[in-house]
């Protein structure tokens, strides 16, 4: 009987797991076609197959669900990154891999770019409110801060480089393109999400990342 009720208790809290995460996933969606303001909590129970009171039940709120939200697309950005495994024995390569893999995750993850404008415009005042989210950030500045300093000690790389301009520059590069691109298409009078118009982006992104970044550009 024992045997049995702990597994019916392990039946439930897998079940319960699972239910979070369809509410979890399914909110990503509808705030990232919507934004905070426009997501409604029926959109996401009925995109997660649950009840509007699940979603009370597990989160609290629509705000509190939100912020699990960035917080959860601020982690698969860290997961991603760390499966990078830089070499810092050359640095110059692992910089370019960073310059490379940010650009491409901004690339195939439009729900992280349109969710991190929503909050924007709602100026991060639900980011705030997170205890995880500065952890999060100091993982991708650690990642970051080992291969600068290998350039630096090696001669490759300025000693006036911050780690966290570096990061600015990298991410900015990356996140503006993708973050603008309907409206920078209009302006500009072409399609900026053409094959060929991302492969030259990027490799503008690397090439002006490496010429702000080295002493010398490498040959």
């Amino acid at each position: 009987m024992k045997a049995n009720a702990q597994n019916g208790l392990g039946v439930r809290a897998q079940q319960a797991q699972q239910t979070r995460q369809k509410i979890l996933k399914a909110a990503i969606k509808v705030f990232a076609k919507s934004g905070f303001a426009g997501g409604r909590v029926d959109s996401i129970s009925k995109l997660a197959k649950s009840h509007d009171r699940m979603i009370y039940y597990y989160f609290g709120s629509k705000e509190k669900l939100f912020v699990e939200v960035l917080e959860t697309l601020y982690e698969q950005f860290n997961e991603a990154e760390r499966r990078l495994q830089l070499d810092t024995s050359d640095p110059v390569a692992a910089l370019s891999r960073i310059v490379d893999f940010t650009w491409r995750y901004y690339l195939t993850h439009p729900e992280f770019v349109a969710l991190l404008g929503s909050e924007n415009l709602h100026r991060g005042i639900h980011v705030k409110k997170s205890v995880n989210v500065k952890s999060m950030s100091d993982a991708t500045l650690s990642m970051l801060q080992p291969v600068l300093e290998a350039g630096q000690q090696q001669g490759l790389f300025r000693e006036d480089i911050s780690v966290r301009n570096l990061y600015l520059m990298i991410a900015s590069l990356g996140y503006f393109y993708n973050s603008n691109r309907y409206t920078l298409s209009s302006f500009l009078g072409e399609n900026l999400m053409t094959a060929d118009a991302l492969v030259d982006w990027q490799a503008f992104i690397t090439d002006a990342v490496l010429r702000k970044v080295c002493v010398e550009l490498p040959a």
